[in-house]
């Protein structure tokens, strides 16, 4: 890949500077306050712009934390998507709909990937937001980008609500910024076939995913694939089974590879609340990946990803920004905060599921969903240590 220079991936170019302080950097964009996949499809709910009501009502955006998404050149995507996907993508929206064959080939048009307003601009902006925060971790640092973790657009095609992958360009933005070995970790509820795809050959990365079983695209059975590491979980997930994963499984693998940086894809749909998913975690679980995952390299990206009730997805979120940034959680969020929450809106579903329960708005951790570890996920989890060779001394190979 040839290396991407600071101005040529980005449209308009963007000023990069470190922040002095050194802190973490939040990037958002205005655009998913007013874009919608429809009203009948899973991302009409608010997501990035909660978090970004959330954070700033709870005092947790310093001067010079937040910057601005910048949206991507159609030729820089050509990194890893094809010249024609990329046409067909920004065609779509330029005329508002697609051809048979069009849909046929690059699967846009569909239920899934509806063609919509911003079906270019929104999915530019995810991913030169993510290919952004390759180039301000050159040398270092931690960046949440809640957008970013469209984790299963493929070269040539859109899927499972994604468009455009902006895990792997930001891992290869990473890669053209100096970081040779990275690390990425999934924990959204379905599996990653679209990273997997695209990196799963290569040595230089390490892919771990947890994700539940028979879920969609139903990829990513129990084993190793190249550089991929695949742990299915049965439905019921609990906060206990994923302690138990993070401190033998996930932690063990990336401290072992060393990596340069470390992609974290932080979906919020494996809580118990979300609709797409038959998992039972609690917001705990993710913020304990955050934390877990953040000493092991210079360089830290986390992403959003999935995530479909618009109470639990702008919490966990939020609270991932509180993590990397070792703020308090309170106990009870400020009435800023609570407003930003008890305004939110959920049409289309049952009135139990529009009527959040008062947690919901008045905090912003989850109690903890404990419970007993399955005798299957301790198996599991013991087949992939010995694959991996999690007791061998060294770097990975």
């Amino acid at each position: 890949m040839p290396p991407l220079s600071k101005t040529q991936a980005l449209d308009p170019p963007t000023r990069l500077r470190r922040p002095a302080s050194e802190r973490p950097i939040l990037i958002g964009h205005e655009i998913y306050r007013a874009s919608s996949y429809g009203p009948y499809h899973p991302l009409r709910v608010p997501r990035v712009s909660t978090v970004l009501d959330l954070t700033h009502a709870l005092g947790w955006v310093a001067p010079g934390q937040f910057l601005r998404a910048p949206r991507i050149k159609p030729e820089a995507l050509h990194v890893w998507h094809t010249p024609e996907y990329v046409a067909a993508l920004y065609r779509a929206e330029q005329e508002g709909a697609v051809s048979d064959a069009v849909r046929a080939r690059h699967n846009i048009g569909t239920h899934a990937n509806p063609v919509f307003p911003e079906m270019w601009r929104r999915p530019a902006t995810s991913a030169g937001g993510s290919m952004l925060a390759g180039m301000l971790l050159e040398e270092g640092g931690i960046v949440h980008h809640p957008a970013g973790g469209t984790h299963h657009a493929m070269p040539d095609a859109a899927g499972g609500f994604c468009y455009l992958n902006d895990p792997v360009l930001s891992i290869l933005s990473l890669r053209a910024h100096g970081a040779q070995r990275i690390a990425y970790v999934d924990i959204d509820a379905h599996h990653c076939d679209g990273v997997e795809a695209g990196l799963a050959q290569d040595r230089e990365c390490l892919l771990v995913s947890v994700h539940e079983e028979n879920r969609w695209p139903r990829t990513g059975p129990l084993g190793k694939v190249g550089s991929a590491v695949n742990l299915p979980v049965p439905r019921g997930l609990n906060d206990t089974e994923f302690a138990m994963i993070l401190e033998e499984l996930i932690v063990p693998l990336v401290t072992q590879f060393q990596p340069d940086a470390v992609v974290l894809q932080c979906g919020a749909d494996a809580v118990l609340e979300d609709p797409l998913s038959r998992l039972a975690l609690s917001n705990r679980a993710h913020f304990s990946a955050v934390a877990a995952l953040r000493p092991l390299s210079p360089r830290y990206l986390v992403l959003g990803g999935g995530g479909y009730n618009p109470w639990t997805v702008g919490r966990l979120w939020t609270g991932v920004w509180g993590v990397l940034n070792n703020h308090d959680m309170p106990d009870r969020l400020p009435v800023q905060a609570r407003e930003v929450l008890a305004a939110l809106e959920w049409h289309g579903v049952p009135r139990a599921r529009r009527t959040p329960a008062p947690e919901l708005i008045d905090t912003l951790q989850d109690a903890p969903r404990e419970g007993p570890i399955r005798e299957r996920v301790r198996a599991d989890v013991a087949h992939l240590r010995q694959i991996t060779g999690l007791q061998a001394e060294g770097r990975a190979t």
